[in-house]
């Protein structure tokens, strides 16, 4: 695979930030038009109460639905049973199909605060959901993500995230965390120009590397902001930010900084790397393939489609095709879409 994606600063100024999308224009799925809340939960209780569940009625109803109208089906098909639609898709289907189904009627930041709340349980920490989830994530995603959370649990979700990570890896995912990066969208040369220098005096210039000085810098500037930064780090210093972080880091700090970078260039890049590498090699990880496939469906999934074929040079439906079966990879490929 080449990295020329990532190295392509000239377009970067103009191309739009996923970061700051709040448009879903380039998402695959829109909301049913003649949507009709009752038909809906009537052919969702025939499949499920009937003998036998009827899997494709649960998939057409439920990729061809925006979120939003989702949550009106849920609402409708509780007052109408005294069932929650997530419990009975739970009772009635089970595996990487369930969480599918799950994941579709479940509200966006709920969904995410789930997800990082998975990464978190048990032994271990998943940090590379955690590293997917704080780096491409707005301020408002992440403001409705902790809000979820304080909902769920009477927690503070940094609070928890707290005695998860640690080190220099911590220290960067807990700043993401607290949703707090600049927003203003006015692009300031001078310091894009300073700030390349720090990092640059920060990492390839020195003997070790300070790690703060490119945490504090990469977590906190806004998009446009880092983008300058990234042209005029590449001006001063010859290498991308990316191949010197990559090369004066390592393990989890490395991953999440590198994401950042990533992001703030090309976000459906980002994920559509994350898709490949989900499908890649002996068994997939299906965990991956949903959480990006459902999170982005009503918001850039065109473009990491488009991003895909770019890269890989075949299509992710193709590749869904190949990589994933039965009524859990009907419904994945339904989400995703033919190519336009």
């Amino acid at each position: 695979m080449s990295d020329s994606v990532w190295d392509d600063l000239d377009l970067l100024l103009d191309s739009p930030s996923s970061l700051t999308a709040t448009s879903n224009a380039r998402g695959t799925v829109k909301e049913k038009a003649n949507f009709k809340v009752d038909e809906d939960v009537a052919a969702l209780r025939k499949a499920i109460e009937g003998l036998g569940t009827t899997e494709k009625t649960l998939i057409e109803v439920l990729t061809q639905r925006s979120n939003a109208q989702r949550q009106l089906i849920s609402a409708a098909y509780q007052k109408a049973t005294g069932r929650t639609l997530v419990a009975d898709l739970e009772g009635d289907t089970h595996g990487d199909f369930e969480d599918l189904l799950v994941a579709l009627v479940t509200p966006p930041a709920v969904y995410d605060c789930h997800e990082v709340m998975k990464a978190m349980k048990g032994p271990g920490t998943t940090e590379s959901t955690l590293t997917e989830i704080f780096a491409s994530r707005s301020n408002k995603q992440i403001k409705a993500m902790s809000d979820a959370y304080m909902k769920e649990t009477g927690r503070v979700m940094t609070h928890d995230l707290k005695s998860e990570v640690s080190g220099d890896y911590g220290q960067g995912l807990l700043i993401l965390a607290e949703g707090k990066r600049d927003e203003s969208t006015n692009v300031d040369a001078a310091k894009a120009k300073a700030d390349a220098k720090v990092l640059y005096e920060a990492g390839e210039k020195k003997w070790g590397t300070d790690e703060e000085k490119f945490i504090d810098i990469l977590c906190h500037r806004s998009v446009p902001q880092l983008r300058q930064t990234l042209i005029e780090y590449k001006n001063i210093s010859k290498k991308t930010l990316q191949e010197s972080i990559e090369s004066e880091m390592s393990g989890d700090l490395e991953k999440l900084l590198v994401a950042i970078v990533k992001c703030v260039k090309n976000a459906p890049a980002y994920f559509a790397e994350r898709l490949f590498k989900a499908m890649k090699g002996a068994g997939t990880t299906e965990s991956t393939l949903t959480r990006i496939v459902v999170s982005r469906s009503e918001i850039d999934l065109k473009d990491i489609k488009a991003e895909y074929k770019k890269l890989f040079g075949f299509t992710l439906y193709n590749q869904l095709e190949t990589e994933v079966s039965g009524n859990y990879g009907e419904a994945l490929m339904q989400l995703c879409g033919h190519e336009d």
